[in-house]
């Protein structure tokens, strides 16, 4: 039996190509860090896994997907390997996605976002907000 059902964050929005006209053609991948159970101190806190999904999954994945989110998937276990440019042997190993389901509500996940993004503070002897220097890029003025 190969089942594979991993729970992570999407390291980056899918990746989506078409090999021909239709849904059934569509390939999408992505990256999904799934948290270790144990951490040990100098060690990585997260395996980051390459999946793919195929046809409506992949379209569903293409639509309803994005970098952040927490999905839990269902799917099966590839390896692979092709001959490079250089000749030289590359091994793969990709989850097949078969089934995508969403772990967290949408208002949880924007709640998040703005948890982890820096507050303005006010300063104590004037009435002008502090920005913080690395938000540059957000500003609609400058």
């Amino acid at each position: 039996m190969n089942k594979v059902i991993l729970c992570g964050r999407l390291v980056r929005d899918p990746e989506t190509r078409y090999t021909n006209k239709g849904d059934s053609s569509a390939v999408a991948k992505y990256t999904l860090a799934v948290d270790r159970a144990y951490k040990r101190e100098g060690e990585a806190n997260a395996d980051f896994i390459n999946c793919v999904a195929f046809g409506k999954q992949a379209v569903f994945a293409e639509k309803y997907l994005q970098k952040g989110m927490k999905i839990l998937i269902e799917g099966r276990w590839q390896t692979g390997n092709f001959t490079n440019k250089d000749g030289q042997k590359v091994y793969t190993n990709d989850c097949v996605v078969e089934r995508h389901e969403f772990v967290e509500s949408r208002s949880a996940q924007k709640q998040e976002e703005k948890q982890s993004r820096p507050q303005p503070s006010a300063t104590p002897d004037d009435s002008f907000m502090r920005i913080p220097d690395d938000i540059d890029d957000e500003l609609p003025f400058a």
